[in-house]
């Protein structure tokens, strides 16, 4: 494993915590050697975690749609900045060029991203790890709704362990390390024995 996508946002959130998560993924990254693919910007955690890692004197690639250039503030001292069209080529360029997947808070977009990835990994299009940073307990409900899916039946168990959680980086990336991919979701006709 040498790099890793994070998904996160242009605000800052409604806490300090949020930032300094952020910022301390960004230094474990650094720390690990891992190079950092995220959105490219300069505001928010986005470009609190692109800052710890280039302080630390690590690796950033942002990928960023050119319509977002000014809206979002491209970040300016990228090791490399790669603008696309559009925010399906973004999340195709970050999914190619990692080798996981680590969601920070955020919103609607981030959680977006989150699951087109959880979703790819269920369907077999890569195997690759994804997890969420627990930061303040932001994704307390989520992880409760896994749960709540598969109860429910919607969500199958072999696919439950594909949303890995952690309060630090450390835990999460340990758990990055050993992780396995399940089989590829298979689709079976009731009325097939």
């Amino acid at each position: 494993m040498k790099t890793i996508a994070v998904f996160c946002g242009s605000s800052k959130g409604a806490t300090e915590k949020y930032l300094e998560g952020a910022t301390k993924l960004g230094k474990v990254l650094a720390e690990r050697k891992l190079t950092l693919v995220y959105g490219g910007a300069s505001v928010g955690t986005m470009g609190a975690v692109a800052d710890s890692v280039l302080a630390a004197g690590g690796q950033v690639i942002g990928v960023m749609p050119s319509f977002l250039v000014e809206k979002e503030i491209s970040h300016k001292n990228l090791t490399e900045l790669i603008i696309v069209n559009s925010m399906h080529e973004r999340k195709a360029k970050m999914t190619e060029l990692a080798d996981g997947f680590i969601t920070l808070p955020g919103g609607p977009g981030t959680l977006e991203e989150f699951f087109e990835i959880y979703t790819w990994a269920q369907l077999g299009l890569h195997q690759k790890p994804c997890g969420l940073l627990n930061i303040n307990h932001y994704y307390d409900s989520l992880v409760r709704l896994f749960d709540h899916m598969l109860k429910e039946q919607f969500l199958q168990e072999r696919y439950r362990p594909l949303a890995m959680v952690d309060t630090e980086p450390n835990g999460l990336l340990d758990q990055f390390m050993a992780y396995k991919p399940p089989s590829v979701k298979v689709y079976v006709n009731e009325n097939q024995t």
